[in-house]
């Protein structure tokens, strides 16, 4: 927190040359002396003198920022990332990594994975229970702490520098370059910048970005037994939930069970009953639980802008997720590698006009890869909320299990699934009643 009398800042020295990535270093403890009675008290951690430049500042030490950082250092841009907390932090997450997740994480770090789901148990508001197994890895489950910390070794590793403790309470560009303002008045500026500090960070307010979805996510963190960790081991469950839209998940990761539920924003006491009921349905309400927490996710509205002037918007902060299963690392991870790329072409174009055009190949690079597939979630969250008991009944059967396990390696995806005739027919009907 900020404290009176004058504090020992930290400080990042970068090299001036660019063309390899390299290491920086932060020098110094951010700690302020002169408290009453001896006490230290700590400040914020600037991290930079005020007149340091940098080629890519990245707001924001999650999946998006981290992948952003380590894509950029790679490609010889001085980078810093800038992040509110300091790692290993907690975050509500349900922690399941589709393929696209495990793909792109593979470049950068060995996912520290707590389980590999091969089974899936399904019901219906607790009801209609089948499982359905595979021979082949499904989804690897991390603890979001673990797997963020993972991220910022590479991308410290690939060259990043990496400032913690330091909350940015404005951005914006002035001279040809973009700026963050730090909590401490602290100012860094860069020739991009990358905002990847969520749906309600200042990055998406700049931005413009537009939300079309705003869903709650309520979870619990409840260490268990280790009878209870091995029947669930191997294994979810995804319940398909008694609001509109909504669905219930327990994620095994070893010793403890994530189990959580989604719906719609503005039913907050009908969520909350969900999660009490759900938990108390599968026999789990009288282990305590570590964390209990809830967070919403936004979903970007069509047309929404990914970038303003020098600065692009990825993951979170650009509500870049699936709106069915409102799966997010995906989207992050790749997200933040386009908008890094894109970011450190941008600094090594010769003129604005290029440095623009490289700017512009992110937002294409989105709108091919990611728009379609979340306009192919919104057409299947409009039909699951109107049939839930359809969507269970084709989840059970062969071909509908067999998408299914296909989705979760990425090996079809939804945007494939809803062009196939019988499927887009059916999507047709059910939104129509």
């Amino acid at each position: 927190m900020l404290v009176a009398g004058r504090a020992r800042r930290n400080t990042l020295t970068a090299p001036r040359r660019r063309g390899r990535a390299a290491n920086w270093t932060v020098q110094g403890n951010g700690e302020a002396g002169g408290a009453p009675g001896g006490a230290r008290k700590q400040s914020y951690a600037a991290g930079v003198a005020e007149a340091q430049e940098w080629d890519v500042a990245v707001i924001g030490a999650g999946p998006a920022g981290l992948a952003a950082a380590a894509a950029a250092a790679a490609r010889g841009a001085r980078t810093v990332v800038v992040e509110r907390a300091a790692h290993p932090r907690y975050k509500t997450c349900g922690g399941g990594l589709i393929g696209f997740s495990l793909a792109a994480a593979a470049r950068l770090i060995e996912v520290p994975a707590r389980d590999t789901i091969y089974a899936v148990t399904v019901t219906l508001h607790g009801r209609r229970e089948f499982t359905r197994r595979s021979a082949d890895p499904l989804l690897a489950m991390v603890v979001r702490e673990e797997f963020d910390d993972a991220l910022r070794k590479a991308a410290t590793g690939t060259g990043a520098a990496l400032m913690e403790r330091s909350p940015v309470r404005a951005v914006g560009e002035d001279a040809g370059r973009a700026w963050a303002r730090l909590a401490d008045g602290t100012v860094l500026r860069a020739r991009v910048l990358v905002g990847a500090d969520g749906s309600a960070g200042v990055s998406a307010r700049y931005a413009g970005v537009r939300f079309r979805q705003v869903d709650l996510g309520l979870e619990l963190e409840i260490p268990v037994p280790a009878p209870v960790a091995a029947r669930w081991r191997g294994r979810l469950l995804l319940d398909w939930g008694p609001l509109p839209g909504s669905y219930g998940w327990v994620f095994p990761k070893g010793d403890r069970l994530t189990v959580g539920v989604i719906a719609a924003r503005g039913q907050g006491e009908r969520t909350r009953q969900y999660l009490r009921d759900f938990t108390g349905r599968l026999g789990l309400s009288g282990y305590p639980a570590e964390r209990d927490s809830g967070h919403l996710t936004h979903c970007r509205a069509d047309g929404s802008p990914l970038r303003r002037g020098r600065v692009l918007v990825a993951g979170d902060a650009a509500g870049l997720l699936e709106p069915w299963t409102r799966e997010g690392i995906s989207f992050a991870l790749r997200s933040g590698a386009m908008a890094g790329a894109a970011a450190a072409d941008a600094v090594a174009a010769p003129d604005p006009a290029e440095l623009s055009q490289a700017l512009d190949g992110y937002q294409a690079a989105v709108g091919r890869e990611m728009i379609p597939e979340m306009a192919a979630g919104r057409r299947l969250l409009v039909a699951f909320t109107r049939h839930p008991g359809a969507f269970h009944t084709g989840l059970a059967s062969g071909k509908g299990w067999h998408a299914f396990a296909r989705f979760c390696r990425s090996e079809l995806t939804f945007q494939a699934l809803v062009s196939r005739p019988p499927v887009n027919a059916a999507l047709s009907l059910m939104s129509r009643f």
